[in-house]
């Protein structure tokens, strides 16, 4: 009896995988909003510096007779590059020449300015709160910004390479659990955090989480449900990526406020992790490190769930020791990146599979962390993401089941390949035109995620499996956090 035949005996898709699949992709849901967080919390509005005449009552109570905002702004902000008010720099005295009609260009100098010294007024229409606002993170200090986006993606780098060896050594679901606490408590520390580099750290220890979660949540779906809907249960959790983006764009256009947005959607991970305490590990997990005792319980208790309990004599020690011999048997080969590259056929899936992991993670995260170049409405653009994403990965779900694996891989490659492509060749002057490429170059790249996910997952023994998405995940993340800047 192998595995497959075991899993079918205490239920391969009954009650159990349906209320796991619901648990893990609705706290999928929240872990995910993380991932493009900064592109509303660390949103950048515009900003000029701040000038006596303009935000000092008692200068404005000195001057004589009545002028509007706009000529008290003339005289105290110079132009920018696009003739509107400079972000970075503020006249030394009010220019006040430059009111009479026939002042030109020539009226000031570069000598006239000086940068913000006395700090930043910013537009709060949209956002009260950001972190930009919150740590100045504008002119001289605008490069902090997107490395606070690369010290996250170097979180998911690092948490990658750990939790895959970890889940292999203690298991999917105390990884998964732990992870589930740890973003928690970081993000919801990373809303209080009091200087800058505090606040990056904090958001690299998240990053570490949510790269475990994504991977045991994927690991814990695969081996618990049947083959024959294997693809169905991992294209339902791949939703879970959609639904996040509409989820973020909810709740960031509800709370505009930095602090309060990073415990919106911290907090209820507290409540994912206690109901992480009801996951089952995966039995096949435990049978192919010989912990046989523990998998028998598992197993009884999902039989028990689905309603299967007339299986129970027929779940023995001696029953799962020979219909588990040839996991056994892999188990014993060291679950390490060595393995993936010594054996040549291991080898040439990592080196393929790697491949498409980059393209996708490169990509994506290229896109979707700077959603502000891509358009003014960046909650428009996020649910757009989010609308698109669904028939993406829907429609995959047929193409998997009826063109296969390699075909339906190749093709998402090539779309989203194609609309970045054509992005580059549209004039910025085409704005709409740009975005909408994006976002269906976004959605082409979330058929892509739904399918690697599978057919990557099916090429890989147990004991390799989360070592091989581990391995995966490090590569694009490594490129791009170095081109962040």
């Amino acid at each position: 009896m192998a595995f497959s035949e075991l899993l079918d005996l205490v239920g391969g898709l009954g009650r159990f995988q349906v209320l796991q699949t619901v648990t893990l992709m609705v706290s999928l849901m929240w872990v995910v909003t993380q991932n493009m967080l900064e592109n509303f919390s660390a949103a950048v509005p515009s900003h000029r510096c701040w000038a006596p005449l303009l935000d000092d009552s008692t200068a404005q109570a000195g001057i004589s007779g009545e002028l509007s905002p706009e000529a008290l702004l003339a005289v105290s902000i110079p132009p920018g590059p696009n003739q509107r008010p400079h972000q970075c720099r503020r006249f030394h005295q009010p220019q006040w020449q430059l009111l009479d009609p026939n002042a030109t260009a020539s009226s000031w100098s570069e000598a006239d300015t000086e940068p913000c010294v006395d700090g930043w007024v910013y537009d709060r229409s949209t956002f009260t709160s950001t972190i930009v606002t919150k740590w100045d993170l504008v002119c001289d200090s605008h490069a902090l910004k997107p490395m606070a986006q690369s010290i996250y993606l170097a979180g998911i780098l690092v948490g990658a390479a750990a939790c895959g060896p970890a889940s292999d050594r203690l298991g999917r679901r105390l990884v998964l659990t732990w992870s589930y606490l740890q973003i928690a408590v970081t993000g919801t520390a990373a809303a209080f955090a009091p200087a800058f580099p505090v606040y990056c750290l904090l958001r690299f220890l998240l990053a570490f989480a949510v790269a475990g979660v994504i991977m045991n949540t994927d690991s814990l779906l695969m081996e618990w449900t049947a083959a024959r809907a294997r693809t169905l249960v991992m294209t339902l959790n791949s939703l879970g990526f959609s639904f996040g983006h509409f989820l973020l764009a909810a709740v960031a256009y509800g709370v505009r406020d930095c602090t309060l947005l990073q415990l919106a959607v911290s907090v209820p991970l507290f409540l994912s992790f206690l109901c992480s305490w009801w996951l089952a590990e995966s039995a096949r997990w435990l049978l192919t490190t010989g912990r046989l005792d523990q998998a028998l319980q598992e197993l009884r208790r999902v039989a028990a769930i689905n309603r299967k309990g007339a299986v129970w004599d027929s779940l023995t020690p001696e029953v799962l020791f020979s219909a588990m011999q040839e996991e056994l048997r892999v188990g014993q080969v060291p679950a390490s990146l060595g393995t993936l590259l010594r054996i040549p056929g291991l080898r040439l899936r990592t080196c393929i599979s790697t491949l498409c992991w980059f393209a996708f993670g490169f990509t994506f995260f290229g896109l979707a962390l700077d959603l502000q170049a891509l358009g003014s409405n960046i909650f428009l653009l996020q649910t757009l993401i989010g609308i698109v994403d669904i028939p993406a990965k829907t429609g995959t779900l047929l193409l998997l089941t009826h063109l296969g694996r390699r075909p339906t891989q190749a093709a998402s490659l090539l779309l989203a390949g194609l609309c970045i492509l054509a992005n580059t060749l549209v004039p910025q002057e085409m704005g709409a035109l740009c975005s909408a490429l994006a976002v269906l170059g976004l959605g082409g790249l979330g058929a892509t995620y739904t399918c690697i996910i599978i057919y990557s997952g099916e090429l890989f023994p147990t004991v390799l499996r989360a070592v091989k998405v581990a391995t995966h995940g490090t590569l694009g993340n490594s490129i791009l956090k170095s081109t962040r800047f």
